[in-house]
């Protein structure tokens, strides 16, 4: 895919970019509620560095050479893209979808949306659709839900390929408890999985993720055949859904009455390891949280999606406690914005009513830093370390009378608590609005309109 146009600066052969603005990453993870944390890395009015391979070369106060493009967004914010750990492709189709708890949303919405994803045509225009939403907001690497269907799996990894994008993907797995157009059986999926893997995963900056829909909906069979394949080959991720909601955790109750629990249903067949990513994990108990945490498996948090379904609230603190990895996740169309701030806003949100209170450190490490981290990453995404490539989105302070009045009485907040208040403003006022571009490997790929 070539840049936006001619004229639009991106890194390159024989092109090196620099962009100013005020750059803030983080070197670690911040404690929670210290809002003056040596882990945030906050550089002022500084140049941000990017090669002709589209790699970070350094950052400095400092106007730098000739040699350099700049482009000067001086007064702008920029951050590391963001990570979606957790968000379904066919689902844009359902997302703000009236009046539906989580089982009823999958039978009412859900199915229906993916059906139509057996069309190869629907599944290349979706995944196209998909991922240039997602740079519209910021998010510049994913860990994504397609269809049963092998094509719309495939679709997905063509396009991020043309994008340059970190996209992790898989067949979603499901041979029961669905329409049956939706069905799979175990040895049909394992051949899809297995071709899928050797032609797509690690190819560029794509992998694939063994991809159970939830437990219900796959056989002993199936879960078992998806361990098989994790263990197999420990560079695979897995991902699937967990303990979201109470009439789900009942329901696999009845079908796995033989598992200590929800998560142990997927410990028994050898699901749970350092790459897998379990979405939700609200009704996790400590055993739970204490075991998937010893595995190196992590919660991709979906706050906008658990308030929306009214599925419940997640404890992040007792998953910290835990040594539980939590990365961000947007779950549209369960959610109802791919914007990370406004999923960041919801889950500040979902902490106060239990008394707690997120701070923008923590919360904006989970969707950067943090995630990297959980998905092995940290050497590619998720901060501006020497090296890392340049997934960067420039961001307007603020936008609108509203938002530009309350960014005036916090500016320039250099200070650790000031900086502070002027970023919590912007995590809870901004959105995709705010975003100006969006670099993936120091290609732009987003620029909005002027």
């Amino acid at each position: 895919m070539p840049d936006l146009n001619p004229s639009t600066p991106s890194a390159g052969p024989g092109r090196k970019l620099a962009l100013r603005g005020d750059l803030l990453d983080f070197t670690a993870q911040p404690d929670w509620g210290q809002l003056d944390s040596p882990a945030v890395r906050f550089q002022p009015d500084h140049w941000l560095l990017i090669d002709e391979a589209g790699r970070i070369a350094g950052t400095q106060a400092s106007e730098p050479d000739a040699s350099w493009q700049q482009v000067d967004h001086r007064g702008r914010l920029i951050l590391p893209g963001f990570i979606d750990t957790h968000v379904h492709c066919p689902q844009l189709d359902v997302i703000a979808s009236y009046g539906a708890e989580l089982l009823d949303w999958l039978s009412r919405y859900t199915f229906p949306a993916e059906r139509r994803y057996a069309d190869p045509a629907v599944a290349a225009a979706g995944a196209a659709r998909f991922l240039d939403a997602l740079l519209a907001h910021g998010s510049t690497s994913a860990v994504v839900f397609p269809t049963v269907h092998k094509g719309s799996a495939e679709a997905l990894f063509a396009a991020a390929e043309a994008r340059g994008m970190r996209l992790i993907t898989g067949k979603v797995l499901m041979d029961r408890h669905a329409p049956p157009e939706l069905l799979d059986d175990v040895a049909g999926a394992e051949r899809d999985c297995i071709d899928l893997i050797q032609r797509w995963h690690g190819k560029g900056r794509l992998a694939y993720a063994v991809t159970p829909r939830f437990a219900p909906t796959s056989s002993p069979a199936q879960l078992a055949m998806a361990g098989a394949l994790c263990r197999a080959d420990a560079s695979l991720y897995m991902q699937t859904h967990v303990a979201e909601n109470r009439e789900e955790v009942r329901w696999v109750a009845e079908l796995f009455p033989e598992a200590r629990s929800y998560l142990d249903v997927y410990e028994r067949v050898g699901l749970l390891h350092e790459r897998a990513i379990l979405a939700h994990g609200i009704w996790l108990d400590e055993t739970d949280r204490r075991l998937l945490a010893a595995r190196g498996g992590q919660v991709a948090h979906s706050p906008s999606s658990n308030l929306f379904l009214g599925s419940g609230l997640f404890d992040w603190p007792a998953a910290r406690a835990s040594g539980l990895g939590v990365s961000m996740a947007s779950d549209v169309g369960g959610g109802t914005s791919l914007s990370m701030q406004r999923n960041l806003l919801d889950a500040y949100k979902i902490q106060a009513l239990s008394g707690q209170r997120l701070s923008a450190w923590v919360a904006l490490h989970a969707a950067t830093r943090g995630a990297a981290e959980a998905l092995g990453l940290q050497q590619e995404v998720g901060h501006f370390g020497l090296g890392t490539l340049a997934d960067v989105c420039v961001w307007d302070w603020a936008r609108g009378p509203v938002a530009q009045a309350r960014d005036e009485r916090v500016a320039p907040g250099h200070e650790p608590q000031a900086l502070h208040e002027r970023v919590f403003a912007w995590m809870s006022l901004s959105d995709e609005r705010n975003l100006h571009s969006c670099y993936v490997a120091g290609q732009c790929r987003h620029q909005r309109d002027s």
